[in-house]
């Protein structure tokens, strides 16, 4: 007899399932495990569908549809599954993100409806730290404070812009922007060095779940690159965060990026899996 297959929207009752399949591989799965731990999978709370696939009435892998497309644990088929949903529901997200080669394989199949797209970056070495930082912390790094938001603002938006090649003010005037980066600023989970009243360095913890967390938004003022500043900056992060925050710390980067991953390894990030992310 050959494999039942299903694909299925989550809900509270598939919790316990969900979250043991989330947390087989906690620094890949930060995102999506950071939604379903803090929604506990209501609907009015996920900001998003989850869909389940199962194999033989097991759940096997995971898609998250809401502002983005993620993948979790897909397997050639699963990915497929949830590709085809996807093309019947229609594009709602502004990037397709997660393990490659399920991203990637869903893009195989949702490009003649979907495309073209705006960038496809289809090499994103995910990084992790459970350990101390292998180089000294700066110590002028410190958590950004709620009326510091304005001085924050500007360089939050120039590392979008330049990271993702448009604006975030481009289709609120930048409203629903701010509005995460206060949100991030009030947790405790944004981080900056400043030096006569602005920043020449600065990152934030975006995703979080009781197992790992991860960075985002990593940024050296342009006149200021070249000094090493990511590294002790870094290190900074990763002490705060593994003391308050997570038991691991994860982030994603760009595979030509070859400075900010060199820069990562001089603070003892190590590779643990590849990304991919299409963007609208």
């Amino acid at each position: 007899m050959g494999t039942s297959t299903a694909v299925r929207p989550l809900s509270q009752a598939d919790l316990d399932d969900t979250v043991a399949l989330l947390d087989r591989d906690p620094c890949l799965d930060v995102f999506v495990g950071a939604r379903v731990h803090a929604s506990g999978l209501a609907p009015s709370r996920l900001a998003g569908e989850l869909w389940g696939y199962y194999e033989d009435q097991r759940l096997r892998s995971l898609c998250y549809s809401g502002a983005n497309l993620v993948p979790v644990a897909a397997t050639a088929r699963a990915a497929r599954t949830f590709a085809d949903l996807a093309v019947r529901r229609g594009r709602r997200c502004s990037s397709i993100v997660g393990p490659a080669d399920a991203v990637l394989s869903m893009w195989d199949l949702l490009r003649p409806e979907w495309g073209p797209a705006r960038e496809v970056r289809a090499c994103q070495p995910v990084m992790a730290l459970s350990s101390a930082p292998a180089v000294p912390a700066d110590p002028l790094v410190r958590r950004v404070r709620p009326d510091e938001i304005d001085v924050l603002l500007p360089a939050a938006i120039a590392m979008f812009t330049e990271e993702v090649g448009v604006s975030p003010t481009a289709t609120d005037g930048g409203a629903y922007y701010r509005a995460r980066l206060t949100e991030l600023v009030r947790a405790g989970r944004a981080f900056a060095r400043f030096e006569d009243g602005e920043i020449v360095f600065k990152a934030e913890i975006g995703a979080v779940t009781p197992h790992a967390c991860q960075v985002q938004g990593v940024w050296v003022r342009p006149d200021r690159r070249g000094e090493r500043l990511s590294v002790g900056g870094m290190a900074a992060v990763v002490e705060y965060a593994l003391r308050e925050i997570a038991p691991a710390v994860t982030l994603y980067v760009n595979d030509f990026n070859v400075a900010a991953r060199g820069a990562y390894r001089r603070v003892g990030f190590t590779e643990v899996g590849r990304f991919a992310t299409i963007m609208f």
